[in-house]
This record gives C-alpha cells, structure tokens and sequence, in this order.
C-alpha cells in the first residue's frame, strides 16, 4: 500500500469510486473520471486494483488459514535450504509437521517429509547422518495410504452429492441400485475403514446422504449424528472445514422436521446461527451457508404447522437478503427457496403470488439441477392454477404436464406411478368442469387412490413437496388448504 500513497493514487481513487456503487458499473465509472489519463487503461487499472486487493487479503486471512500457514512455512523451508541454512531449515521442518500432522493435511505432510529426505542428503554429505531412514520411508508411506484413502472416501461422496443434486430421492429401482453400488463400496459397508478423523468424517457423510436418498430419515440421522460428534470432539476440523460442519448440522434438521420435533429443530437452527461469531466461521460463503440453512428450515416449520402469517413475515427479508448476497447464492438454494416461498404464498392463500414464484422454478430449469422439485412443481402447478378458476387453461396445461412426464419416463425409464396418477385425476376434474358436472366423487376417488400409492416409498416422497393429501381432502371438506393444515397438524398435538 505504500506505493500506492507514494504517487500512485489512480488505484484509489479507483476503489473508492466503486466501493460507493452498490452494483459496479463501469460507464459510470468511465464518465466520472473521463478528464483522468489513466481511464483510458481502466482494464489494466482493474486488474492491477485486483492484484492488490487479493494481496491484501491474503494477508489478512493467512494468520487463520492453515493452508496459508503451511503454504508460507514450505516457502520458507525453501528459502533457507537455498541459503543453506539446514540447520533452521530441519527446526521448521519439524515445526510444519506438526501442524500438518495435527490438522490432517496430508498433501503438506508429504511435501514435508520430501523436505526432510533432501534434508537428510545434506545431513549424509557433511557426516552428520544420525536419523532412521527406513522409518521415515515407513512415515511417508503411512502418509500416502492416510491420503489414498481420504481421496477415495472424497471420490465416493462426490458421486452421492451428485446423485442427490441432479435428482433428490431415489424414486426406481434403477437410481436404488446407483446408490446401492455406493453402499455396498468396501469402504462403506461394514466397519468404517477410515484411515484419519477427515475420512471417517467424509465416510459417516456419504452414508447420512445414501440414507437420505433412500428416504430413510432415522439412518440419516445417526450418520450425520456420528459426523457432528467427529468434528466436535476435533475442534482443528470445523476449524479446517466449517462449511462440512454446517452441512451436517443442516442435514440433522430433516430428522427433527420429519418428525414432528419442532423444539429440537428450533434449538438446532439457534445453535447454528450461534457459529457466525467463532473462529473460522467470519466468512462470507460461511455466512451464506447459514442464512440459507437456518432460514430455509424455519420456514419449512411454519409452512408445515401451517402457520402461515410466520411464514409470509420472512418472505420479504429473506428476498432482501438474498438480493444483497447476489451471485454468490447458488442456482439451487435460488430454486429451493422459491419453491417453499410459492408454497407459503399458496397456504395463505395468495395464488397469484404463488404462482408467480413458482412460475421462477419452471421456467429457470437446469437439466442437471434438482429435477426432482422442476417436476413436482409441474404438478404444483396444476393445483394453483384450479385454485385459481383458470379451468379454460387446465386441458392445455395438463396435456403439457403428461408430455413432460412420458418424455421424461422414456428417458429415464421410470414409473413415475404418483405423477401419472394424479394427472390422470385432473384429465377427470376438467372434463367435469367442461360439462359443468361436480367434481366431488372425483376428489374422493382421488384421496383413496393416492393414499394407496403413498404407502409406496418410491412414491411417498411426493409429499416432501407439496401436502397432495391434505389439499384433495380440503377439496372434499370444502375449506382452505392453509386451514386444514393447521387444523391437521393441532390435531395431532391434540389440541
């Protein structure tokens, strides 16, 4: 920065201009300063403004950062090996170590140890050779097997977090078997064959999200339980890697949801949001990750007892919110949190609103990206737009619903056994409708039909995304969706 103050101030006056721009705009830029020479090299003046700001961050982070610790120690282990200064160069050596070995990064350790065995030349040449080699080898290979097998651990969790992401639950016995051939991976099954605490960490992980898959919330629960316990009896781990920690905190919600244990969930979302002020956690992706987590879950809870004025006070800050993260919120925490949004919006009953948003989800779709809740939502869809009276756009969009679904079916080769049903359904509401005939008997024949294909768990995951029950019965009852909701889940408290 001294250079700077010393004459170069364009790079000031640069960063000043735009850190008062709440979205960077760049003619703005060229206009303020169009008597200014330098402007006429802005995109070399950006690069070099970048150069330095990354610097500077560097410097900033890397009193906290293990990797930049380790990092700097090896450049400095290079430094006086090439002024010959052995001696120290051993101390730090020994110092690195340490560290590496302490926190479990492996890849430094195996630099280190490469440092030691050059060391070891010097110490050969000058007479000076009193250390083991054979159990140095015998270290280096432990290191490189301790590595092998946290990549494999990572190379499998790779796999399942795709599986999940493209799709969500395994809905056939074809996505069964792909989750299966993970399970059954000797590194999986069985006894936990973990060579170091990150692997067993990574291990617990892939079998909480294969458990997860599979709709199987109690196994998830006592994987990511084993996570949690892993990185908390390790503080050097969610030190290391808290945002694996706030995942697997984030995935025990799913268990006190399901279950109906609004306490525990609540306790859960506090202690999470607890972590912002803890070392290793005043990160801005960090604080992303809990936001979305935290708020996601919340508003899950309220939409799900079926309070829905709780529910609707969030929508506006959280819209705020994510509007002020900008880019750095991902395509699918984007997806996810329109879809709940859509799904408070239609508890209050506001349809427009709901549409609107879930409008956002199908006409946004990745093909790779959470195609499990684009499809539901072709559903969804067709119930907002009932609500709504729009019975002339019904057969139109229950024709471009069937399509979606054979297309996909074909694809894919799957059932698809809830969807086709109840499509089915609404091909028989809006022939009613036209014949200006009452819907009611169809309603009923729907509720005994679906509840019989629920008891399915290939099929029973529809409900993780929309209450389809709940709504045919309001139908039936002749009342609001929100209020049944309500009612239903008061009821079960016995209230």
């Amino acid at each position: 920065m001294s250079s700077l103050q010393s004459g170069e101030k364009n790079y000031i006056k640069l960063f000043d201009a735009i850190e008062k721009q709440a979205e960077y705009d760049e003619e703005a830029i060229k206009v303020q300063f169009k008597t200014e020479t330098f402007i006429k090299h802005l995109p070399s003046e950006k690069n070099h403004l970048y150069k330095l700001i990354l610097k500077s961050l560097r410097l900033f982070y890397s009193e906290n950062s293990i990797s930049a610790i380790l990092a700097e120690h090896i450049q400095s282990i290079e430094i006086l090996y090439n002024k010959a200064l052995y001696n120290e160069c051993s101390k730090l050596v020994s110092k690195a170590k340490k560290i590496a070995e302490s926190h479990e990064r492996f890849y430094y350790l195996f630099e280190l140890m490469k440092w030691e065995k050059t060391l070891l030349e010097e110490e050969f040449q000058s007479g000076k050779f009193d250390r083991d080699l054979n159990k140095l080898m015998k270290e280096e290979q432990l290191v490189i097997k301790r590595l092998r097998n946290l990549a494999e651990y990572q190379i499998l969790y790779s796999k399942i977090n795709y599986v999940f992401r493209q799709g969500g639950y395994v809905r056939n016995e074809q996505e069964r078997e792909i989750v299966n051939e993970i399970q059954s991976h000797e590194l999986i099954k069985g006894k936990n064959t973990a060579l170091s605490k990150r692997a067993a960490a990574t291990c617990y992980y892939v079998k909480g999200l294969c458990a997860i898959t599979n709709n199987d919330v109690e196994d998830s629960f006592e994987n990511f339980n084993k996570v949690v316990r892993i990185f908390e009896e390790n503080s050097n781990l969610i030190q290391d890697i808290p945002k694996q920690y706030i995942k697997s905190l984030g995935n025990l919600f799913y268990y006190y949801l399901g279950n109906d244990d609004f306490e525990k969930l609540f306790e859960l979302i506090e202690k999470m949001r607890g972590l912002k002020s803890q070392l290793g956690f005043n990160r801005i992706d960090i604080e992303i990750r809990i936001f979305i987590s935290t708020t996601y879950f919340e508003m899950l809870a309220y939409e799900r007892r079926g309070e829905y004025d709780k529910a609707l006070s969030m929508i506006d800050p959280v819209k705020e919110k994510l509007r002020a993260f900008g880019e750095k919120v991902t395509k699918e925490d984007e997806i996810v949190f329109r879809h709940i949004i859509a799904k408070i919006y239609f508890g209050a009953q506001q349809y427009r609103e709901s549409l609107r948003q879930l409008n956002l989800v199908l006409n946004d779709n990745e093909n790779n990206l959470r195609q499990d809740i684009y499809s539901f939502s072709k559903l969804f869809n067709l119930v907002i737009h009932y609500e709504l009276g729009n019975y002339d756009l019904l057969d139109y969009l229950i024709k471009s619903t069937e399509r979606f679904f054979n297309k996909r079916s074909k694809a894919l080769k799957l059932g698809y056994e809830f969807e086709a049903a109840f499509v089915g359904y609404f091909k028989k509401l809006s022939k009613a409708l036209r014949q200006g005939e009452r819907a009611s008997h169809i309603f009923k024949e729907m509720k005994e039909d679906l509840a019989l294909l629920l008891m399915n768990r290939n099929e029973k995951v529809a409900l993780e995304y929309f209450d389809y029950l709940t709504w045919v019965e309001a139908q039936i009852l002749s009342m609001p969706y929100g209020e049944l909701r309500k009612t239903n889940y008061n009821s079960a408290l016995g209230k």
